[in-house]
This record gives structure tokens, C-alpha cells and sequence, in this order.
């Protein structure tokens, strides 16, 4: 993987930490679980194309 998809990877990763930490704390917020789903779908897009 090049660096760019290394980071993408990370910052997915850091996000769903982040999402379901906000979840634990102070409730569910499908903006945020939507806004999670879209940037594992971009970081899977670059997984993808990498590999082409």
C-alpha cells in the first residue's frame, strides 16, 4: 500500500474509534455513523484501485 492509503487506513480506523467512543458517551448519531460508513467506502475505493 502507498503512504496516502496507509494514512487513509489510519484515520478510518481513528474515526470509528472517535464514532463509537461519542456512541458510548452521549448516545447514537446517525450523521456521524453515515459520515463513517462514506469514508471506509473511499479508503476500500483506494484499497481497490491500488491493487489494479
Amino acid at each position: 500500500m502507498s503512504g496516502s492509503t496507509k494514512t487513509m487506513g489510519v484515520v478510518t480506523v481513528g474515526a470509528l474509534v472517535l464514532v463509537t467512543a461519542y456512541t458510548a458517551a452521549l448516545g447514537s448519531n446517525g450523521w456521524l455513523w453515515f459520515g463513517w460508513v462514506v469514508l471506509s467506502l473511499i479508503t476500500i475505493g483506494m484499497i481497490a484501485s491500488r491493487g489494479n
